[in-house]
């Protein structure tokens, strides 16, 4: 597949940059042709005809057509799953959000499937309850079959036509209700438009859920400024040289010398981080809009991007607290969780 990896940006700003330094047709390019360097200030909207046109000839030359598959999709030994489409009907009941989402990047998601009319990187969701059952009929039903699609970082596909095979593993997928681990907003996108939705589902076994941090960029505000303003808003804070990134909930950190106490707030357990550093040390305390310019999603080992005037450090949220609020039907703040090992984007490009 052509290059820049798409997997690897997160942030306009890196997707941008990376855009710049590449050339020729790329999936980057085709999910994001509005940051190409050849855009012109044009609108997603407005260059979505000339992506599918990429798109198109990607296809042409570097894929080839099936129909009626599932796939089975491994990665490095990690996780094992079965890659496919799931009716958009389904989500609500069958396959049931984790996060709250940013209403303006579903309307985005739900552009590009539209305009693309295909969906080009999946979300992953997790079978919810207890035991792993799927694992074990992903690795039994390519017991011996060669790989389709493989990569040199370990990821691995095996596509799975009608039959026996086919039918037991979209058994095991339906037998239990479905968690959004990650791709909250693809799954609300899909719905939205109305299309089938791409999705790994996979119970691991060896998933990870890592910390996503929030970057403050282009305020000027120093540590000085954080220090007074969120202590104003009767947050307890300390002045500790070089701060490690918090394990556990209940602080915050921030590089250059801040360790932040939250409060514990009304409402039932568990209670999340995201939400307190979004409501009362950006928005409150500081007047920063979380869905604003001012404040960037940052996962963790990405680069923070121009401009950045702070990061504020959180730690990862428990798998047991996302258990716990899916079995209570509540949603976590947006962008809480970071799932990994994630499934390559490309590999399989879905017609919806």
């Amino acid at each position: 597949m052509s290059r820049p990896d798409v997997d690897r940006f997160g942030e306009p700003a890196e997707i941008t940059a990376a855009l710049a330094r590449a050339s020729g047709p790329s999936l980057l390019a085709v999910q994001h042709p509005h940051r190409t360097p050849g855009a012109g200030g044009r609108s997603l909207t407005e260059m979505l005809p000339d992506a599918r046109h990429m798109l198109d000839r990607l296809l042409s030359t570097s894929y080839r057509q099936v129909s009626d598959v599932v796939a089975v999709y491994e990665v490095a030994g990690r996780a094992i799953g079965v890659l496919c489409l799931i009716d958009p009907a389904a989500v609500g009941d069958q396959v049931r959000h984790s996060e709250q989402v940013y209403p303006d990047l579903v309307r985005e998601h739900a552009a590009r499937l539209t305009g693309l009319g295909r969906a080009t990187s999946a979300a992953m969701l997790v079978p919810a309850g207890v035991g792993d059952q799927l694992s074990a009929a992903a690795t039994e039903a390519v017991a011996g079959r060669p790989t389709s699609v493989s990569t040199v970082d370990g990821h691995r596909l095996w596509l799975i036509g009608p039959g026996t095979a086919q039918d037991e593993l979209l058994a095991v997928v339906r037998k239990r209700p479905l968690l959004v681990a990650d791709g909250n907003h693809r799954v609300a996108a899909a719905r939205a438009a109305g299309v089938d939705l791409l999705a790994l589902v996979t119970a691991g076994p060896q998933l990870h859920i890592g910390a996503i941090h929030r970057s403050i960029a282009g305020t000027g505000l120093t540590m000085g400024d954080l220090t007074a303003a969120w202590r104003r808003a009767g947050l307890t804070v300390h002045e500790v040289d070089n701060p490690e990134p918090p394990k556990d909930p209940g602080t915050v950190t921030v590089p250059g010398g801040l360790v932040v106490e939250l409060p514990e707030p009304d409402g039932p357990l568990p209670w999340f981080d995201h939400g307190i550093v979004e409501d009362l040390l950006l928005a409150d305390a500081l007047g920063l809009d979380p869905e604003g310019p001012h404040v960037r999603v940052l996962p963790e080992g990405h680069d923070p991007g121009p401009d950045v005037d702070a990061i504020v450090q959180l730690a990862p949220v428990p798998l047991a607290d996302v258990l716990a609020v899916h079995e209570q039907r509540r949603l976590m703040p947006r962008k809480s969780t970071y799932f990994t090992p994630k499934p390559r984007s490309g590999l399989l490009i879905a017609q919806v």
